[in-house]
């Protein structure tokens, strides 16, 4: 009997012990990321059999279990690749904010100290001063447009920075998570107890991956994970773990995708599947917001470079010459898809400036017919053949041939910002005089007198 309360004594420090290691567990984990409090599960010994009936054998302690919530858990994990994805969103659209929206750096000073110059020399045309201050109004605007376009273009490469860092990072924690899925798989089937710290590990881990990109994860039988993000693509499977790339664009080699790997090939996964994480809102805001943004730019400064020439060619010079081209009027953008195997070269022009719109379009050869795609609402239009004149501007096929599935990507105002420049070089060259003269022949010999056309 002595032997027994001994042993039970025993047991109760025993717990007492086991129960202040996981105190003082929590307690030093307290700010470890991703930890989750532990505590001890203990129940009564199973007691001995006597002829006196049972008699009781102290405590045991049956497991360290985690204060965890697998509901919960989730609900975290996805509101926190929202948050970065809108955190990330935030973030890039402040930068066109800055950009465009600045008093003195943006378009709207420098159109109007252009308009007041012109002002300046339709009140004195024969003005030297007044015709060079025009000039130089108009090459601080295309040199404003051309500083504008250029901070597009650096948020535009940054993004690609960024995308490339992220898909290295996703990489690494897809790696890191299936080690830790293998380690559990070992540990977890001799004793067969949770191993807290490691789950914990992996846990945290998952966080960080939905910081980076909205991720799923389908628990298994055998205590391992599956990570899935996007359409249902796996990227951890087990112990093994799947992975991402960049890859340029089909469309536009300069403009990064992200990437599946699948059996050595890249299945480029569009912003619309990846809707979480900082990559999730980084290719949102690229699709909704910088090309946007860029293509409207660039449609102010086409539509100012050829209707201004279009009424600078109604005048005249000083030297009584119809009035030339002022600014170089930016041209229209055309990208040969990278997997065409035709020939063909198509071009596209301007036809009427007003006309133009903000959207990038898609031109495909079905083989018969060419349909054009308006990207911006996804009308679609069908001709038998080139040219056409639509929204403003003439496509043609400029040489070569099409094959069936040969696609082209139109973008009739994205560069059109960075390419506008100044065409006329000489003062006396602005044409602001009407193209008809009044005078009075020398054998008058009334009082009359005729105004200026």
């Amino acid at each position: 009997m002595s032997s027994g309360i001994y042993s039970m004594g025993l047991a109760g420090l025993a717990a007492a012990q086991a129960g202040l290691t996981a105190t003082g567990q929590n307690i030093s984990n307290a700010n470890t990321q991703g930890y989750h409090r532990q505590s001890v599960v203990q129940s009564a010994a199973p007691p001995l059999y006597t002829g006196a009936g049972f008699l009781g054998q102290g405590v045991q302690v049956d497991t360290v279990r985690r204060a965890y919530d697998q509901n919960l858990e989730t609900q975290l994990t996805q509101s926190q690749s929202q948050a970065s994805y809108y955190t990330t969103y935030h973030n890039q659209l402040s930068q066109i904010d800055n950009i465009v929206a600045d008093t003195a750096a943006g378009v709207s000073p420098a159109l109007q100290d252009f308009f007041s110059a012109v002002q300046g020399v339709a009140a004195q045309p024969a003005s030297t001063p007044a015709r060079q201050s025009m000039q130089s109004a108009g090459q601080s605007l295309t040199a404003r447009f051309n500083a504008l376009a250029a901070h597009f273009d650096e948020i535009r490469s940054g993004i690609n920075s960024q995308l490339n860092s992220s898909v290295n990072q996703i990489n690494t924690l897809a790696q890191q998570i299936a080690t830790l899925n293998g380690r559990i798989l070992v540990v977890q089937q001799n004793p067969v107890q949770p191993p807290n710290d490691l789950l914990d590990q992996r846990d945290a881990l998952v966080g960080q991956l939905n910081d980076l990109v909205g991720a799923t994860v389908i628990n298994q039988s055998n205590g391992s994970i599956n990570v899935v993000i996007g359409n249902g693509q796996n990227l951890v499977v087990g112990d093994r773990a799947l992975g991402l790339t960049t890859t340029p664009s089909p469309d536009d080699p300069q403009r990064l995708e992200v990437a599946y790997v699948s059996g050595g090939n890249n299945v480029i996964l569009g912003s619309s599947s990846l809707g979480g994480g900082s990559v999730g809102g980084l290719l949102a805001f690229r699709a909704n917001d910088l090309d946007t943004a860029q293509n409207a730019l660039g449609r102010v400064a086409l539509g100012i470079s050829q209707t201004f020439n279009d009424q600078h060619k109604l005048g005249q010079d000083l030297n009584g010459a119809a009035g030339g081209n002022f600014f170089a009027a930016p041209a229209i953008g055309v990208i040969s898809r990278g997997t065409n195997a035709g020939t063909a070269v198509v071009a596209a022009s301007v036809s009427s400036a007003g006309a133009i719109t903000a959207s990038d379009y898609r031109l495909t050869y079905t083989g018969a017919n060419y349909t054009l795609t308006r990207l911006s609402d996804n009308t679609t239009t069908t001709y038998a053949s080139l040219p056409q004149t639509v929204d403003g501007m003439t496509i043609t096929l400029a040489s070569g041939a099409a094959s069936s599935g040969d696609s082209f990507l139109i973008q009739p105002t994205r560069n059109a910002a960075r390419d506008m420049a100044m065409s006329l070089t000489d003062p006396a060259k602005i044409a602001v005089a009407a193209p008809m003269r009044t005078g009075a022949a020398g054998a008058n010999t009334g009082s009359g007198t005729i105004s200026a056309g």
